[in-house]
């Protein structure tokens, strides 16, 4: 096999540490050393750039490709699938080399990026998110029409259930169907028609079920979480890691941090929703203004919960055009108080923690596969990404690079 030097520039290794001049070898697909002056049989030049380890989103929709309900609703059924595959591919160019789908994404969509029949990051699924009649999930009008973007296919069932009973079948069926994680919606939401993100959704036995549930089959729980109630409920009910974490006061903060629960704040969806609103996507009224309220509180909840010491994680929750900016998270995660180095750690090591794959991605170590960025300049300058990326390797490959790789050593 052939063994690639990464010479000349600095290693971000993804603990948290400062940037360090330094080397990586790989080969075979992984990380063979970190260190000065090391030896292979091509030599890539970094000098002046940086090499992190690749970038994990926490929270995407690769099937959401608009925000628009008309277009939406007049999109042929099969289109969403052909659209992922463009979303992944500019998720996958853009650094992120990892990605949990949040709902949407079926063991189809999972299996043709492990087959390279489509370019993407490495696809995590929950398939379809649950929720509880008249919650985020239920898409129902007053007209008795529903918008329901992501309906029932062969892969991927409804995800509205009521009662403990059926909130066990379904987390076992989603399981059968290949599930990395369960995702609920323990919370109304902002693109639901009827429903109140202040509002906490399922009682603490359905919900302790659906822990319960995933745990025996060795897999876990993320909940869509706006309002305090729904937040604490989740945390209470051993849920992983809160999305979103709109309006978080100081007990739902504590119970956080005593249960050693995770925060994916997504806070660049709220500011590109007001965006397509002002450019006139077709959003209803009260969505849009529920998506106003929701933005103010959220930046506020995730100041004080990394003045708290609550683990962050990296989630761009990319829907519809923000599918290849997802790396403007970081951006608003440092000015809204994250430190430059844990900016950089909530999108590789901590990610992966969360993920519980931190023993296969998220580092710059020996034996981890070689998911790779090379940036351009201060990578601390987070404005930059991803115009700054230069490089990406998934697995060894090279899959975007600038970067000649001809050179023998």
């Amino acid at each position: 096999m052939t063994r690639i030097v990464l010479r000349g520039g600095s290693i971000f290794d993804g603990t948290g540490s400062a940037p360090a001049a330094g080397d990586i070898s790989i080969e075979d697909g992984r990380i063979v050393d970190v260190g000065p002056e090391l030896d292979g049989d091509e030599a890539i030049d970094v000098t002046g750039r940086t090499v992190l380890p690749g970038f994990i989103d926490c929270h995407i929709h690769a099937l959401l490709s608009s925000l628009d309900t008309i277009q939406n609703l007049n999109m042929p059924f099969s289109l969403q699938f052909y659209l992922a595959a463009e979303n992944l591919r500019k998720t996958l160019d853009s650094g992120i080399t990892t990605v949990r789908d949040a709902s949407g994404a079926d063991l189809g969509v999972q299996r043709a990026v492990e087959l390279g029949l489509i370019d993407g990051p490495d696809l995590h699924i929950s398939i379809i998110a649950l929720s509880q009649t008249g919650g985020h999930g239920d898409h129902w009008l007053p007209s008795g029409n529903h918008t329901d973007i992501l309906g029932v296919t062969p892969g991927r069932p409804s995800g509205i259930v009521d009662g403990v009973d059926e909130c066990r079948r379904k987390v076992r069926e989603l399981l059968r169907n290949g599930a990395n994680m369960i995702k609920v919606n323990t919370s109304g939401g902002v693109f639901s028609p009827r429903d109140d993100p202040s509002h906490a959704h399922f009682t603490m036995a359905e919900l302790t079920t659906m822990v319960e549930e995933a745990e025996r089959a060795g897999s876990y729980v993320m909940a869509h979480a706006h309002g305090a109630q729904g937040i604490k409920n989740a945390v209470r009910a051993g849920i992983r890691s809160i999305e979103h974490g709109t309006d978080l006061d100081d007990e739902a903060i504590e119970l956080m941090l005593a249960n050693g629960t995770w925060l994916v704040p997504t806070l660049g969806v709220g500011q590109f929703i007001l965006e397509r609103i002002e450019q006139g996507a077709a959003v209803p009224p009260a969505i849009a203004e529920k998506a106003i309220e929701n933005q103010r509180l959220r930046a506020d909840s995730f100041r004080r919960a990394v003045a708290a010491g609550v683990r962050i994680a990296m989630g761009s929750d990319a829907a519809a055009e923000s599918h290849g900016r997802n790396l403007a998270e970081l951006a608003l995660m440092h000015e809204q108080g994250l430190d430059p180095a844990a900016t950089l750690r909530a999108g590789t090591q901590s990610a992966a923690q969360l993920m519980r794959i931190d023993e296969r991605v998220g580092t710059l170590r020996p034996g981890l596969r070689a998911d790779l960025v090379v940036v351009e300049g201060d990578p601390y300058d987070f404005r930059a990404y991803p115009g700054n990326v230069r490089a990406v390797f998934k697995a060894g490959r090279q899959v975007r690079g600038l970067v000649p790789s001809s050179a023998t050593v």
